[in-house]
């Protein structure tokens, strides 16, 4: 190719990338925008017709007549300015919480009123709660009574199935206070066992209309960011009252299964009870007997009651795990991003955490509740309803998969689950997970059950976390009304808005937390610039490489001018990849690369990164 055609090819080509970036850049932020409109108030468009949230988050400076905010937010491309008279206390340097007044024009720049101060820039409490105020979360517990003890009356007990004195356990992470759920085990005469999924009854305490169901309504979820847990329900529920601790009188909304040694259901029962939990277990130490339970055997283990459950438990779970796989459930095995903290919030080291076996068993048998549950209330009952629903990926994306697993010789004829367990030794292993997970649907609570595709189920819904998330008190509440008579169900219209405010306040809580992972791993990064990882890519675009490094997730992007300079990188977005038109070197969606980190900005939460 002649140099002149060369240079002329780069320049069309550059100019078609420019329009390309500048389309999805301008569709990613009107769909950022709107998802944010549900909860930060009143919004006006801007000249490209976006919706813009009226509250922002940022450093707040002094200027002539006023000062300053430099948001942390890229959805509004201005700063704002917030004049004298609205400053209401802030300092220099201060975290600020400002709404705006004026949403500014080509003339103008923002205007707001800076209505709360989180305290100084970069400071961990104030940025943690920058990141819930920035995405329109509480951060604070407002004054709300409760009215709740941990004496259990005894009228109420006698009309339960009162299960004291059966085994029972909690099995929950390490450092967690709100045990929802507990497990108990009884083996029969016949073979078989009885196994209960325990769930904390809140329903008792927190009833409709109240203060603190508007206030958990209007929360929708807790929120865990790194160094924190925000409840939806005041702590004295959540962590006391509710919460299912050991060697306490607990009241419950169960399902009772009786099982066969292959974990074939033979009948259940849906019912209140009251337990006593004779452990909590954290995940770590359940794993632990699990692992000598396999060095010794369980017949070995049959006299110790907690080994005995937990090693025919585990054996069940691993039945329940296997017929889901094999029905076409897909299994993500992305290890959870872990921070060791120093006593001012930051990050001293970080670790991946594989899901153990611990885990799954504790997986496995709350599925198994969920969709007993939701089978329960549409094919018995058929009763409105909250159902857990995830529909089947983008046709588009999942058209491209297809060509690509072609091109690899999978089978045509395979399901994308089993694409997934076929490439998990070869090395399109990462390529295709990426891959699937970005054509993934959300998802969603709805009155209108589609059945879940990721878990394989034509039924489902979320029961089994009512101190966490407020979907399972409506599912509780309906349960209650469906087969006890205790209040009134709800209509379609009205279970339809409630779930679109559930899911969205979902998807808040859920980019807070990765927000916080990602401000916590960049602020981790900021002492090892210059130094070279092994890392993944996670993401290409006509503007760089994203990649993901191995040993501890940390994202950031290979800038592509950091690229070989001696060559120009084109776009090929169906083949997933960069493919240089010179030398031909191609950069795919799941290669491995060495690379260097250049810079670590925590304003912008970004790391940037070379190939070494």
């Amino acid at each position: 190719m002649k140099q002149a055609d060369f240079h002329a090819l780069r320049r069309e080509e550059k100019r078609k990338a420019f329009e390309r970036k500048k389309a999805r850049l301008q569709a990613a932020r009107a769909k950022a925008l709107e998802v944010k409109q549900q909860t930060s108030g009143q919004r006006q468009s801007n000249d490209s017709g976006a919706l813009i949230p009226d509250v922002f988050v940022g450093r707040f400076e002094f200027v002539r007549r006023g000062g300053i905010v430099y948001v942390d937010s890229k959805l509004l491309k201005d700063n704002i300015i917030v004049p004298m008279e609205h400053m209401h206390g802030a300092h220099e340097g201060d975290k600020v919480v400002v709404r705006l007044f004026h949403h500014g024009s080509k003339r103008h720049m923002p205007e707001g009123a800076v209505i709360d101060i989180l305290g100084p820039d970069g400071d961990n409490n104030a940025e943690m709660n920058g990141i819930l105020a920035e995405y329109g979360l509480p951060y604070t517990y407002p004054d709300v009574e409760v009215d709740a003890s941990e004496t259990i009356e005894d009228e109420e007990i006698k009309r339960r199935r009162d299960m004291r004195n059966v085994f029972t356990f909690t099995i929950d992470p390490t450092d967690a206070k709100d045990f929802d759920d507990a497990l108990s085990f009884e083996a029969l005469p016949d073979g078989q066992f009885e196994v209960g999924i325990h769930i904390a009854d809140v329903t008792h305490y927190v009833k409709p209309d109240t203060d603190i169901d508007r206030e958990a309504y209007s929360r929708g979820t807790s929120v865990y960011l790194v160094d924190r847990t925000v409840p939806m329900l005041p702590e004295i529920l959540s962590n006391t009252i509710c919460s299912l601790r050991p060697d306490e009188d607990k009241l419950t909304f169960s399902v009772l299964f009786r099982l066969d040694k292959n974990a074939r259901v033979l009948k259940y029962k849906i019912c209140p009870t009251i337990i006593r939990s004779n452990y909590r277990l954290s995940y770590d130490n359940a794993q632990e007997i699990l692992d000598e339970i396999e060095v010794l055997g369980l017949p070995a283990v049959q006299n110790d009651p907690l080994k005995n459950a937990l090693g025919t438990l585990h054996t069940m779970a691993q039945k329940l795990r296997k017929k889901r796989l094999d029905n076409g459930a897909i299994a993500f095995e992305r290890d959870e991003v872990k921070f060791d903290l120093d006593e001012q919030g930051k990050p001293i080291a970080i670790h991946l955490k594989p899901a153990t076996d611990s885990n799954h068993l504790i997986e496995e048998f709350m599925l198994l509740a969920n969709r007993t549950v939701a089978t329960h209330v549409a094919k018995e009952l058929k009763k409105p309803f909250v159902y857990r629903i995830h529909d089947k990926p983008d046709e588009l994306k999942m058209g491209k998969i297809e060509n690509l697993a072609k091109s690899l010789h999978f089978p045509q004829e395979a399901t994308l689950a089993k694409m997934l367990h076929k490439a998990q030794d070869r090395p399109e292993k990462e390529l295709l997970e990426q891959l699937a997970i970005r054509a993934m649907a959300k998802a969603v609570y709805s009155p209108d059950n589609i059945g879940h595709y990721g878990l394989a189920f034509t039924h489902y819904t979320h029961f089994t976390s009512p101190i966490r998330r407020y979907p399972d008190i409506m599912v509780h509440r309906l349960l209650k009304t469906y087969l006890y008579k205790e209040g009134t169900a709800a209509d379609h219209e009205q279970l339809d808005a409630w779930c679109r405010h559930c899911s969205n306040r979902e998807q808040m809580a859920a980019s807070a937390e990765r927000t916080s992972i990602k401000y916590k791993q960049v602020e981790f990064m900021q002492e090892h610039v210059g130094k070279q990882f092994s890392a993944i890519i996670s993401g290409v675009t006509e503007w760089g490489l994203y990649v993901e490094v191995v040993d501890n997730q940390c994202e950031g992007l290979v800038p592509i001018r950091n690229l070989r300079p001696d060559d120009y990188y084109m776009y090929e977005e169906d083949n997933f990849c960069l493919r240089g038109r010179v030398h031909d070197r191609v950069f795919r969606l799941g290669d491995r690369l060495n690379v260097r980190l250049e810079m670590a900005d925590l304003s912008r939460k970004q790391l940037d990164f070379a190939l070494t």
